[in-house]
């Protein structure tokens, strides 16, 4: 076994940090995250342990009469697969059937392992989704394959946007953008028929679906900052997409 490289006074407050970072980064709720290190800390005996959580960053004190220690959050995505990982840590440590090292050992492979699917596959579903969301908004059979490939091309322009340009408002106008010029061009070429159920389903994919709901669900938990924040960001991003579909419509 490894031996730890942080020192043992401070061990138990790295735990903390780095299961509120994995979770945060990989899509969990604000009120789920502070729950983990409240229980983690209650684990490793740190009962009076005090944590402020947003989508950016968190904030751990450890006891009344310690340091504060803020981690900032830069980069956030959807990996449900890490948040049970470290909730597993968690009830581990907490039965006592997992050591303060181990756990801290664990937390650093979950945090430095590749839990998505491989790029192709992502399309490839995305693809698959915009098909089926396409046929279930209403359109005809003749609509399924405009679908797919509006889909799984607008999907790959957003993730290789996204990586190109740090900025994902510009990956998500562009995105849609495309979605809208493609879907158009099929109809007009009598590859589809219904040009807004088309659109419709391949935008789907890129539909910020959990981070709605999470922005709910840390509202009802009494978490407005983080609420709101939230919401913002998914207001952003269903202007992003509705304002790319516009210009479509607008110029074509």
């Amino acid at each position: 076994m490894e031996e730890s490289l942080i020192p043992p006074d401070q061990e138990p407050v790295e735990i903390c940090l780095l299961a509120g970072k994995i979770m945060l980064q990989s899509g969990a709720e604000t009120y789920r995250v502070e729950d983990t290190m409240t229980r983690l800390a209650a684990s490793l005996g740190l009962p009076g342990s005090q944590s402020y959580v947003t989508p950016t960053g968190i904030v751990f004190q450890s006891g009344e009469m310690q340091w504060a220690k803020l981690i900032r959050i830069v980069e956030r995505t959807t990996d449900l697969e890490k948040v049970a990982a470290v909730n597993n840590v968690s009830r581990q440590l907490g039965n006592g059937t997992l050591s303060p090292e181990a756990a801290y050992q664990q937390l650093v492979r979950i945090d430095t392992s590749r839990h998505a699917y491989p790029l192709p596959l992502q399309i490839v579903a995305a693809a698959v989704a915009s098909g089926c969301f396409t046929f279930m908004f209403g359109g005809v059979g003749k609509d399924l394959l405009p679908g797919i490939l509006c889909g799984g091309l607008g999907f790959a322009a957003f993730l290789w946007l996204h990586r190109l340009v740090r900025v994902k408002f510009f990956a998500e106008f562009t995105a849609s953008l495309m979605i809208g010029i493609v879907a158009y061009l099929l109809v007009q070429t009598q590859l589809g028929t219904t040009l807004d159920k088309i659109i419709i389903g391949s935008v789907m994919p890129l539909v910020p679906g959990l981070l709605i709901t999470n922005a709910v669900r840390d509202l009802m938990a009494g978490h407005l900052v983080s609420g709101l924040s939230r919401g913002a960001e998914a207001f952003l991003t269903a202007f992003a997409i509705g304002a790319g579909i516009a210009v479509v419509f607008t110029v074509l």
